[in-house]
């Protein structure tokens, strides 16, 4: 069983017992969330597909721990103008755990 869900403005497919990174989210470390914008629910060969969402769907997870991903390196260079310009990121995620998912 796996359902298609929208978290932080990304779609994920999920399923029971997945960790997923997801951005930032304003929950703390060890809170229980529950998603509810399910877009399509795969039951072993029964899907549901919503329109835009699956009506009742809902699924349960926990914020495991809230980290920062690898540094990107943006630089920016135009030729023989002596332009150089360099910037470094961090996106910051956060781990959950996917519990259930109820139908």
């Amino acid at each position: 069983m796996f359902a298609i869900v929208e978290i932080a403005g990304q779609q994920f497919k999920v399923e029971k017992d997945q960790t997923v990174y997801v951005h930032r989210l304003a929950q703390a470390e060890g809170a229980s969330i529950e998603l509810e914008k399910v877009l399509l629910i795969n039951n072993n060969g029964n899907v549901k597909v919503g329109l835009p969402t699956v009506s009742g769907a809902s699924i349960k997870a926990t914020v495991l721990s809230h980290l920062k991903g690898d540094k990107v390196i943006v630089f920016k260079k135009k030729r023989r103008k002596g332009y150089e310009k360099k910037n470094g990121h961090r996106q910051s995620f956060t781990k959950i755990k996917i519990d259930t998912i109820n139908a």
